[in-house]
């Protein structure tokens, strides 16, 4: 019977895992169908759409989905959605400041799905620009480690283009710019055959709230909860956790 409850769990766990697989599947997709829609089915001419493919692609959407996808925002086939971006406010436990990103064709769903899923997750919503102003939209890249990349290397090769920060993710690091510079750093480290893992105009706390073991655990499965939902593109939050906390909690 331990045999057969392990593969059980084994299943089940590869279920979750191929749940969230589609579900991120899903929010590439209608990342794709929006900024086709709104800036054309050219690659070259429309970055927005370059990135959201570039990311697909680096997560492995399948070339056949991302193409469909591209020609359903141009209208070049029937089948897209009219896809509106809506933004939702909130707060999590410990005091965490919530932005919520969501692109959905019905903004009744989408605001009934955000409010349960927050308040039912130890969270609860804000009046829109009551927590907006702890943020600043900036241009976020991700480039990984591999190849012998640096820091300086990533200064040398971008600062000139609008390069704020570079800050140390692990494996990665993170190259902070303004929104309206994304593509010119973006452009500035590929050129430099920098490569990088995604590139997209994000939401940086401009003050963070440190959490403890206790809140860090109720924070991360408020957000984890929030995610889920499939009108929701991105959750940008303000916790500060320290590597002792994250320690304990795996």
């Amino acid at each position: 019977m331990s045999g057969h409850s392990k593969w059980a769990t084994i299943k089940h766990k590869k279920a979750i895992l191929d749940s969230r697989r589609a579900k991120s599947f899903a929010k590439y997709i209608k990342a794709i169908e929006v900024t086709a829609r709104v800036g054309g089915a050219d690659l070259g001419g429309n970055p927005a759409l370059y990135d959201a493919v570039t990311k697909a692609k680096k997560n492995s959407v399948p070339a056949d989905n991302i193409e469909r996808a591209i020609k359903r925002g141009a209208g070049l086939e029937s089948g897209g959605a009219e896809y509106i971006t809506i933004m939702y406010e909130g707060y999590g436990p410990g005091g965490v400041a919530l932005m919520i990103e969501c692109l959905s064709d019905n903004r009744n769903r989408a605001a009934s799905e955000v409010r349960v899923a927050v308040t039912r997750n130890g969270g609860s919503m804000a009046d829109p620009g009551s927590v907006a102003y702890m943020f600043n939209r900036k241009g976020i890249i991700m480039v990984s480690k591999d190849g012998g990349v640096t820091e300086d290397k990533i200064m040398e090769a971008a600062l000139d283009a609008g390069l704020e920060d570079v800050n140390d993710f692990g494996d990665n690091f993170q190259v902070v710019c303004e929104s309206s510079d994304l593509v010119a750093v973006r452009t500035a480290l590929q050129s430099a055959g920098i490569d990088y893992e995604s590139a997209d105009s994000s939401f940086l706390p401009s003050v963070s709230v440190p959490l403890d073991a206790e809140n860090a655990k109720k924070v991360f499965g408020l957000i984890d909860a929030i995610e889920d939902l499939d009108d929701v593109q991105n959750v940008f939050a303000n916790f500060d956790v320290t590597d002792e906390v994250m320690a304990s909690l795996e």
